[in-house]
């Protein structure tokens, strides 16, 4: 059964999972599926909230807990920087055996005394994991007196492993930003243009293909939610004029709490693909003109979409005739898993299934339009059984995470990474022309013609003759 903190998160009004269950459903949470104790590596709600929150770069993140659950999560979504590395510092309370016995109360004081004087941040998180909450520390208290003494911000982040799944640890990771970091600091100048881009990670460096197309509209991102975010912008994010969803099934807890409490209208959006970034762009600038931005910037933001189309379409075009009818089996989650769809079809890409294992029930329908009834939708499918697949040729290339890569390779099929551990962007219209070169060198790579011919001794070995 969940924490009560966690529990009033399966009622959230704007979750279309949760609406769809009955009362007694909602009561149980999110994630069916038994957790494994130790995986934490997209397994637990404290993997979930550590990296939703850690791209909040210039913060210090202090896991309380044994040092495999800091060293299991560490760094595990490839999101980047622009300027502080202080998030990319691994911090851990390394509980022991006698801390368990004792309580880790006094160590995790003088962990953050430490931190705060040696690196002086503008805050530090601190991450409850199973074993300080199974043994009862009050972390909150300790969070709280070491806020005092030391003139910081301390927020703890209670979203201990057995609490429930990763997408349970994102949403408890935007509703500590809710309740104890928005609103605690103003901007120094507000702008009519500025707005909150939630759910957007920077995985690979996908914020920085977006940033430019908005800065030359005059649009400023006021807080990155939290992608190569910055403390004190998290904080004031309560002035932005509209907020856009990337990720609802994360964050969308958060979006609307920031509608309720400080009247920020917010709408769900992508930047994959020339049509959706063109869209995302449009309902920004009609969500800001309404809210009293320049009157022309409708009009700017139609040409600089106008002459952005037009420059992707060239630099797509010599990738296409490789690219165009192929089938792409997609075995992703979340918005990933309709939003890389459009930009597939846009490269003349036939997506032949898709996952919906971390889909919501939008989601969902917007698969369906995009790919029709014919197509799979799946959710959880066994190594077995994907290799049957595309053994039998139902695909030309797997796009998915690092973990089923190798299921690819043994089926002598070719392979893109799609998730967070990848080293490219595919986010606004230069990502989709890096997407395109991405998967015109992985379909066009002459290693599959030679892994695919029979072996030489295999083609001209003749039948052994019985013996007399």
């Amino acid at each position: 059964m969940p924490t009560p903190s966690a529990a009033n998160l399966f009622n959230e009004p704007g979750c279309a999972v949760n609406q769809a269950k009955g009362d007694k459903q909602r009561k149980v949470g999110c994630g069916a599926r038994t957790l494994t104790p130790g995986a934490a590596a997209g397994g637990c709600a404290f993997d979930g909230a550590k990296i939703a929150l850690q791209p909040i770069a210039d913060a210090a993140h202090l896991v309380h807990g044994p040092i495999a659950c800091e060293g299991n999560s560490w760094d595990s979504r490839h999101a980047l920087s622009s300027g502080p590395q202080l998030f990319r510092t691994g911090l851990t309370t390394d509980l022991s055996e006698l801390d368990i016995i004792h309580g880790g109360e006094k160590k995790l004081y003088r962990a953050i005394k430490q931190i705060v004087e040696r690196f002086r941040p503008p805050a530090v998180f601190v991450y409850v994991t199973c074993v300080p909450a199974l043994i009862g520390d009050d972390v909150e208290a300790v969070c709280t007196a070491a806020a005092e003494r030391f003139a910081t911000p301390v927020i703890p982040v209670v979203a201990p492993g057995f609490v429930g799944s990763k997408s349970l640890g994102n949403k408890l990771a935007g509703r500590v930003l809710l309740e104890r970091v928005i609103g605690t600091r103003e901007p120094d100048v507000p702008t009519p243009c500025d707005i909150n881009l939630i759910g957007e990670y920077n995985v690979a460096g996908e914020l920085w293909q977006v940033k430019p197309l908005l800065d030359r509209l005059g649009i400023r991102i006021l807080a990155s939610i939290t992608g190569d975010g910055r403390y004190h912008d998290v904080a004031c994010a309560h002035r932005a004029r509209v907020s856009m969803v990337v990720c609802s099934q994360a964050m969308v807890a958060l979006a609307r709490g920031l509608q309720e409490r400080y009247d920020i209208p917010f709408f769900e959006g992508s930047f994959y693909g020339i049509g959706n970034t063109g869209a995302a762009l449009r309902q920004l600038a009609r969500f800001l003109t309404a809210a009293g931005a320049p009157a022309d910037l409708e009009a700017r933001t139609e040409a600089l979409i106008k002459a952005e189309e037009a420059r992707a379409t060239r630099a797509l075009a010599p990738y296409q005739r490789a690219l165009k009818d192929k089938r792409v089996l997609l075995y992703t989650g979340g918005v990933k898993s309709w939003s890389v769809i459009s930009a597939l079809h846009e490269l003349g890409m036939t997506v032949v299934g898709t996952s919906v294992r971390k889909s919501t029930d939008d989601d969902q329908a917007r698969i369906r339009e995009l790919i029709g009834e014919e197509a799979m939708l799946f959710g959880q499918v066994p190594a077995k059984e994907m290799d049957r697949r595309l053994r039998a040729g139902e695909a030309d290339i797997l796009m998915s995470g690092g973990r089923t890569q190798f299921v690819a390779l043994k089926a002598r099929v070719p392979w893109l990474d799609i998730n967070q551990e990848r080293e490219d962007a595919y986010a606004g219209y230069g990502g989709i022309v890096n997407l395109a070169r991405r998967l015109h060198g992985a379909l066009t790579n002459p290693v599959w013609a030679e892994v695919r011919r029979p072996a030489p001794w295999a083609a001209t070995e003749a039948p052994l003759e019985a013996a007399p």
